[in-house]
């Protein structure tokens, strides 16, 4: 009998990659969700459709114990509560999601204990980045004796091909100050503050980047011992990213903290990425750079890739994951960053099995 796979959020840009991938390297039942079927989007007829809202605790509850695995893709996750994983544990049902946000993130690795307990393996932050990126520094903490700094840079074209939720992530990420890890204490930043300028793999070349807050910012801090930790992201073409600046430092805090303005940006953006995507792609590039002790002297490991398609290569990272979930080769009940399970050895063969390349050299 096939396994079942329910994905929250499946018909979103994300969770439909996250399905694709499954459908082409496993043979499982795949089930997407959506809050609406009415509107046709040319979806993959091997998938079952089922319209659930997940406020519909009774509705989720009978699909989840009908699933041997959930992957949660309904993000933002800023707003989301903790009922998918709670329902999960209920019923003894594994669970990964695509989280990027610090306050869910520790929330719900609060629920550890109760998943170990129910002997279910969940696994968070799965996707590019926060995902693949975690991975990325795992296989560069991996090379030292000693490791010292944990850089990490990121760059999308325009909408990145993720809709509009990404353009809601973004905004959401510039309400508040965050900590970050840097010189073994933490410290307080403003978001998409100190510009920083990075040497990204062709298409991108040298592209400004910003602080952005990310779950990767704590959970690297708990996975490595590691004196600091940097998280930065922007966008091309850069014009976006004066922008998003601008909003950040000169808009007052109270409107970046009503939803009304946050959907207003979001629809503009959303709108304005439409047209510049043509030109400007949907792609991703990904740098890690790993600063350690090798043999007694400090050099860095940097680590690159780049995709054509930020949903899609998303997808992948998320997808990669599932694979080894069904196969049973990653199995570890509790709640876990992608970076604390999965092995470098599973993360690059998985990869490699989809013609995914990560460009490595130390420096």
């Amino acid at each position: 009998m096939s396994q079942r796979v329910l994905i929250l959020g499946g018909r979103g840009r994300i969770g439909n990659s996250v399905a694709e991938d499954l459908a082409q390297h496993t043979a499982a039942e795949i089930t997407i969700t959506g809050r609406n079927l009415t509107e046709n989007i040319g979806i993959n007829p091997r998938f079952q459709q089922l319209e659930l809202d997940l406020n519909d605790q009774a509705k989720l509850e009978t699909a989840i114990a009908n699933s041997d695995l959930v992957i949660h893709c309904a993000g933002p996750f800023q707003s989301r509560d903790l009922g998918v994983l709670k329902t999960c544990i209920q019923h003894q049902v594994n669970y990964i999601d695509v989280s990027d946000n610090r306050d869910f993130t520790r929330r719900i690795l609060d629920h550890s204990e109760a998943a170990k307990k129910a002997g279910v393996t969940a696994i968070i932050n799965t996707g590019i980045f926060p995902g693949i990126s975690n991975s990325m520094v795992r296989q560069g903490a991996e090379q030292f004796d000693q490791v010292e700094k944990i850089h990490l840079s990121y760059v999308v074209g325009g909408s990145g091909g993720a809709g509009i939720t990404v353009m809601r992530t973004t905004f959401l990420g510039l309400q508040s100050p965050f900590p970050v890890w840097i010189n073994g204490q933490w410290q307080t930043i403003k978001p998409y503050s100190e510009r920083e300028t990075i040497e990204f793999p062709p298409p991108y070349g040298k592209t400004g980047v910003y602080w952005f807050d990310m779950p990767e910012c704590f959970t690297l801090v708990d996975s490595f011992p590691v004196k600091t930790v940097i998280t930065k992201f922007g966008t091309i073409p850069d014009f976006y990213n004066y922008l998003t600046w601008s909003v950040a430092h000169w808009w007052p805090e109270s409107w970046l903290k009503n939803p009304a303005v946050i959907e207003f940006l979001s629809q503009v953006s959303y709108r304005m990425t439409n047209v510049t995507d043509i030109w400007s792609g949907i792609g991703v590039a990904v740098r890690s750079c790993v600063t350690g002790i090798k043999q007694g002297k400090t050099v860095d490991f940097c680590s690159t890739i780049v995709h054509e398609n930020t949903a899609k290569i998303a997808g992948i990272g998320t997808g990669t994951i599932a694979k080894l979930c069904l196969k049973g080769e990653l199995q570890k009940p509790g709640v876990w960053p992608v970076e604390q399970v999965l092995s470098t050895p599973l993360f690059e063969a998985g990869l490699n099995q989809r013609g995914v390349n990560i460009q490595t050299h130390f420096n």
